[in-house]
């Protein structure tokens, strides 16, 4: 039985899509949702009617100040999220931070000084770590009951049409990062990373195929890891037929995973060896709630570390590792060579941002103003 809480004090900066899963899930918790923070009335008072929330502020800063809070969760375009999370971090307040947390590795390293000055928290939404059978596979893993991990694949193909690139802000390296190997793939690696453990190498390629974006549409990655796994990684928004699969191949069973935006327990698949029949039994002795990897997990896992007084996930330190991969995506991309593991240091164009300002194709969109 989970340990009772009390209510803690929360607010949400930015009323967008993301905000209603964020607000359903601290509904749902028992937490208290006291502020909203909007720049656009019209969007803020569409959510107040669906949430309602004592205070609602015009501006972050305003929020922050006059409200007591115990986490705020940033939920505006990804531009925002840097300056946004040091206010908070400025104001004692942890934040909760939708992906990607910056825009490149130098405002990580930014966000690390901050945190370190003020000690307060900057964490990142990743909650497909939360899922039941992923927590379960990680412990298999770290048990070495599946033996050594030797081949992955990770695959996110999505559709978004050309209409979804209408908003000002997508498809800008400037103020989105990246295409879908920052926005949609992000979520998929980030999980193969937390099972696969550190990379060391990576070779990849990235195109604009067919959107009306500055960013990639497609990347693709091929991935070492310290421990001799290989794996492959794709990133799409050009995919009809939309799915994200994992899968993982040990020396003593293949586990497989395929949904779209969340996963729950039937769309996890394992098969054991010959030989090690007897590890289907392991897999299947889990008895944990079958629980959608939604937003709600990593909430409730946040909130109870920050009650209890431990470190809450996904931390910075963590959330840098999966951001340095994207970054050596886009570097090995657009340099056509290999990318080590901290390789890319602050003298790098690619620690400044994601494009590295080598994108070889011509820019559709001008510089968001």
């Amino acid at each position: 039985m989970p340990v009772p809480r009390p209510p803690l004090r929360c607010g949400i900066i930015g009323t967008g899509g993301i905000a209603h899963a964020h607000a359903h899930a601290l509904t749902e918790l028992g937490a208290d949702l006291a502020a909203v923070a909007e720049i656009d009335p019209a969007s803020a008072a569409a959510f107040t009617g669906r949430f309602p929330v004592p205070g609602v502020y015009g501006d972050a800063e305003t929020m922050l100040k006059e409200e007591r809070l115990d986490l705020v969760h940033i939920c505006t375009p990804p531009g925002t999220h840097v300056p946004l999370a040091i206010a908070a971090m400025r104001a004692g307040v942890p934040a909760l931070v939708e992906k990607p947390t910056a825009l490149s590795l130098a405002e990580m390293d930014e966000l690390a000084e901050v945190e370190a000055e003020t000690g307060v928290p900057v964490l990142t939404v990743f909650q497909h770590r939360y899922g039941p059978a992923a927590i379960r596979l990680r412990r298999l893993v770290a048990s070495g009951a599946l033996g050594r991990p030797l081949v992955a694949t990770c695959e996110t193909l999505w559709y978004r049409d050309d209409a979804y690139f209408a908003v000002p802000w997508r498809g800008r390296w400037e103020v989105e990062g990246g295409g879908p190997t920052m926005g949609h793939g992000i979520h998929q690696f980030d999980l193969l990373l937390s099972i696969l453990g550190p990379w060391t190498e990576v070779t990849a390629m990235a195109a604009r195929l067919s959107r009306p974006t500055n960013t990639e549409d497609v990347s693709m990655a091929l991935a070492r890891f310290d421990n001799g796994a290989m794996a492959t990684v794709v990133n799409s928004v050009v995919s009809p037929r939309e799915t994200s699969r994992l899968r993982f191949d040990f020396e003593h069973a293949t586990v497989e995973l395929e949904h779209l935006y969340g996963y729950r327990a039937g769309d996890w698949r394992f098969t054991a060896a010959p030989g090690h029949e007897d590890l289907a039994g392991l897999w299947l002795a889990g008895d944990e709630p079958d629980a959608e990897s939604g937003h709600r997990l990593q909430i409730e896992a946040v909130l109870d570390a920050i009650a209890a007084g431990t470190e809450p996930g996904v931390s910075l330190a963590e959330a840098r590792r999966t951001l340095e991969f994207a970054a050596a995506t886009y570097a090995s991309a657009f340099q056509g060579r290999p990318v080590s593991a901290g390789e890319i240091d602050a003298a790098d164009p690619f620690n400044r941002s994601m494009d590295g300002g080598v994108v070889p194709w011509v820019p559709i969109k001008e510089t968001f103003a």
